[in-house]
């Protein structure tokens, strides 16, 4: 009977030391926090994240990134946009006549700009052309000659409307903003100087940049990548040999470009 006693106290004991250290292994369990593993790729991501966040970066001219320097320089406002043209907020040229008024719109495209040439397509060829053939004076000769006017004042807003920037190409473009950046970055005395190597820098940073969005764009296009890397090594080369011309003017040059001085000197990784 002692031994039956014995044996059923054993059991007891023995279930009851169980179920608590079972309750307690659940429990240690509920607070205990599974360890966080990392893949080898995701280590050697962010790894290369923190040297590409590092370097400079040789396409922009600026750290990865970072553009800090571009909005603002003598470049970024030279260069002309589709988004700038439909959002200026310049007001188009009125040009007063007795019979009327002509309104020129405030960026003319294929070179006509402005100066001379404005001034004779608005101003003189209406008023030359309304006089054309007359010859004698008589009491029906004024007012046929303010018809005549009238007419070519609505040729005049006509041709306006034409020749506005905003009904060109691409190519109307980009053949307004190389005239533009090579008149901003050119001497008074030589306005026209396209072989001075601050022009020659402005234009390859204007296709640079106007390639890199067309690759945002077209990632799997490959030979405009190997233009790209062409593009940048050529401006490399060009603000180098200006650093031996003068390092004053190319000191000077990098901030209206809108470039880092790390990311045009020595082996350029694109």
């Amino acid at each position: 009977m002692f031994r039956s006693f014995t044996t059923q106290a054993s059991r007891c004991i023995a279930s009851s030391s169980r179920a608590e250290l079972h309750t307690s292994t659940v429990c240690r369990a509920k607070f205990q926090r599974p360890k966080k593993t990392v893949s080898k790729v995701q280590v050697k991501l962010d790894r290369k994240q923190g040297k590409d966040a590092a370097r400079l970066y040789a396409v922009l001219g600026s750290e990865y990134n970072r553009e800090d320097k571009w909005p603002g320089c003598d470049l970024q406002k030279t260069i002309l946009t589709q988004d700038a043209l439909y959002t200026t907020d310049q007001q188009p040229q009125v040009l007063n006549f007795a019979e009327g008024t002509v309104e020129i719109p405030p960026h003319l495209n294929y070179g006509i700009g402005g100066g001379e040439g404005k001034k004779l397509l608005f101003e003189v060829l209406p008023t030359l052309t309304a006089e054309n053939g007359v010859t004698t004076f008589d009491e029906n000769t004024v007012k046929e000659t303010e018809e005549a006017m009238a007419e070519e004042l609505q040729k005049a807003n006509m041709f306006a409307k034409l020749v506005d920037l905003r009904n060109a190409n691409a190519r109307g473009l980009a053949y307004e903003n190389r005239r533009r950046i090579i008149a901003t970055f050119s001497t008074p005395s030589q306005p026209h100087d396209t072989g001075r190597p601050e022009v020659q820098a402005a234009l390859l940073t204007m296709q640079i940049r106007n390639l890199w969005s067309h690759l945002l764009e077209f990632r799997k296009d490959v030979n405009n990548r190997r233009a790209l890397r062409r593009l940048v090594h050529q401006r490399g080369k060009v603000l180098r040999y200006l650093k031996r011309l003068d390092r004053d003017r190319y000191e000077a040059v990098l901030p209206r470009l809108g470039l880092d001085e790390g990311s045009v000197e020595g082996e350029l990784v694109i």
